[in-house]
């Protein structure tokens, strides 16, 4: 079975663009002290150091993940594999957008058994890339325990817990390497690409089929849904060690939204209230943001803006393409106010004229499902 419920990938120039608009972590390498002249002994203090160390790291996370474990599920669909983390015992289960896909039937497992169970979907809010389904048969299904994602930091030693390649069950061991990226999915033949806000980055291993898991700390608590990696723009190959996580506190949030109603009320998210599109300069790069229509009374009509206007910049992001644009909205709220750079070419007598314009725009919100 073809693996689609897949751990995404994240283009590396997008991710680029992420650590220059997010706040990027600058991690220097340490320096390493001149060894010891001949056979003397390493100094007392270093070798209290090293064992100080050696004390700190857990011989073992069996404990972490004897907690974790029954609380993650393998996901079937007719199109590939996928995991889950079980919300409550009436069975609803929090996954991916993406690992839902287009069905509305599942087949979800539990690790050490072999029977699986139905399961019918309870929403899918796709601009986060999130779903709840739901199991016909609660029985047997253990609520995960959900942490403070806010609290997450770099530096934090996570665990991956998921189902990468149809292997139920499986564990892989990192670290929270940022907080608070912005990070846009590629688009798929199934699906458009959406951005991410304040996705959790780790180097925790995260392969297809570990999508819609569990990334959990070392108190066995869930704080983030495995759902991307970055790939190289060199053949796509999956860039070792950068993976992306939506916090748990976000995925809560709109899991419940979705259970209590069937559909997210409140998103959340940052909207400029247009329909755009990436321009092409002449020389075929991208050239701007177009916007191609505004919304009645939205935040981009009210501010003046108009078909035919081009974003250059939003704040101190400059948006090239759709996606720079997703981001510097991902990282606003709604009601913030922000600068807007915008041109309009005009045909003038000889040669092309360009008028550039700022504007202030207060955002709207992102609609709901």
């Amino acid at each position: 079975m073809r693996v689609t419920g897949r751990a995404r990938r994240a283009g590396l120039a997008t991710a680029a663009a992420v650590v220059i608009g997010g706040g990027g972590v600058i991690v220097g390498a340490t320096a390493l002290a001149p060894a010891p002249a001949g056979n003397a002994p390493p100094a007392v203090a270093d070798v209290a150091s090293s064992a100080a160390t050696a004390a700190s790291a857990p011989a073992s996370y069996a404990g972490v993940v004897r907690q974790a474990l029954p609380s993650v599920v393998l996901i079937r669909t007719s199109e590939g594999l996928g995991s889950g983390v079980v919300l409550d015992r009436s069975g609803n289960i929090v996954t991916n957008a993406h690992v839902a896909g287009n069905a509305t039937t599942f087949e979800v497992q539990l690790a050490g058994d072999p029977t699986p169970r139905t399961a019918r979907l309870v929403g899918s809010y796709p601009p986060d890339d999130l779903a709840v389904i739901r199991a016909d048969d609660p029985s047997g299904l253990q609520p995960a325990r959900f942490g403070d994602s806010d609290q997450a930091q770099a530096g934090d030693v996570v665990l991956a817990v998921g189902n990468p390649l149809g292997l139920s069950g499986s564990v892989t061991e990192g670290i929270i390497s940022a907080t608070g990226r912005a990070v846009t999915e590629p688009a798929t033949a199934g699906s458009a690409g959406v951005t991410l806000p304040g996705a959790l980055q780790t180097s925790a291993p995260i392969n297809p089929g570990n999508s819609g898991g569990a990334l959990v700390n070392v108190s066995g608590q869930v704080i983030g849904i495995p759902t991307l990696a970055a790939a190289s723009p060199q053949g796509g190959a999956q860039a070792q060690g950068i993976g992306f996580a939506i916090p748990s506190n976000l995925a809560r949030d709109i899991a419940r939204q979705l259970i209590d109603s069937g559909h997210v009320t409140n998103s959340h998210r940052a909207a400029l209230g247009a329909q755009v599109d990436t321009v092409i300069g002449p020389d075929g790069a991208p050239g701007g943001v177009g916007i191609v229509a505004v919304t009645d009374s939205g935040p981009a009509d009210r501010a003046g803006l108009r078909a035919g206007d081009v974003i250059q910049s939003v704040g101190s992001m400059p948006t090239p393409d759709v996606a720079a644009l997703s981001q510097a909205l991902a990282a606003a709220h709604p009601g913030d106010q922000v600068t807007v750079v915008v041109t309009l070419a005009t045909a003038g007598t000889n040669q092309e004229m360009t008028q550039e314009r700022t504007v202030r725009v207060t955002l709207g919100e992102l609609p709901g499902s």
